[in-house]
């Protein structure tokens, strides 16, 4: 087994592995059982009584989280004309010039996210190898192919995050730093799980929300009561 840290063993002891808490007091654990020197991301794992090889139990979406992710997003954006102009007003880093499609299939990636005009998947779609396994292709579904610039280009710099259900039927989503605090990160969560309850489908029978776990980057999992979200 792994040799733990004295402070992980410490951490350890301020959460029993057996108790399902409150949402707030889940969060309150996560900042407080923090123990490395670096400002932690914290994130949520939900399994949900779905089976996502249906489609019509396949839950994916997106959500603004209020107080964002506590990182710079850097973002690029597909787009011609005038509408170029409108993406850098509304801060976008990038415009995928001609060279910079060529630097991208050199292998070059300083972007955190893509945002494509509807006119533009042509270019972007003989890019779908490079971005597509990065997880860097835009999609309609996630807001991510559209001519609102503004509106899709500030989202995301503001903390917008797209989720989508895995095999096992789990959800994970980044939804904050540790660094923000118990309030702040609640907000943050409460904002996600009530988009996964608003997502449920209406195939999907019995208990919808069977496990949520909380936990920071070299954390542990801190079980939070689903009976306590509506």
């Amino acid at each position: 087994m792994p040799k733990r840290s004295k402070k992980h063993t410490e951490a350890l002891k301020k959460i029993d592995r057996n108790v399902q808490y409150e949402p707030k007091e889940a969060m309150e654990l996560a900042v407080s059982s923090s123990h490395v020197k670096f400002d932690e991301t914290v994130d949520v794992a939900v399994r949900l009584g779905v089976d996502p090889r249906h489609a019509d139990q396949m839950v994916r979406g997106t959500v603004v989280l209020p107080n964002g992710l506590g990182k710079t997003v850097t973002v690029l954006v597909f787009a011609k004309g005038e509408k170029e102009q409108e993406a850098l007003d509304a801060g976008a880093d990038f415009i995928a010039t001609d060279e910079m499609v060529e630097k991208i299939k050199e292998g070059w990636f300083g972007f955190d996210k893509a945002i494509a005009t509807p006119d533009m998947m042509g270019t972007v779609g003989k890019l779908g190898r490079i971005l597509g396994p990065r997880g860097l292709m835009p999609n309609a579904k996630t807001g991510t192919v559209t001519f609102e610039l503004a509106r899709a280009v500030q989202e995301l710099k503001a903390g917008k995050i797209d989720f989508r259900v895995e095999k096992a039927g789990v959800v994970h989503a980044p939804v904050g730093k540790v660094s923000f605090g118990p309030e702040k990160l609640l907000e943050n969560v409460t904002a996600f799980l009530d988009k996964i309850v608003a997502l449920r489908p209406s195939t999907s029978k019995g208990t919808y929300v069977k496990t949520i776990s909380i936990s920071s980057t070299m954390g542990p999992g801190i079980k939070v009561d689903p009976l306590l979200i509506k």
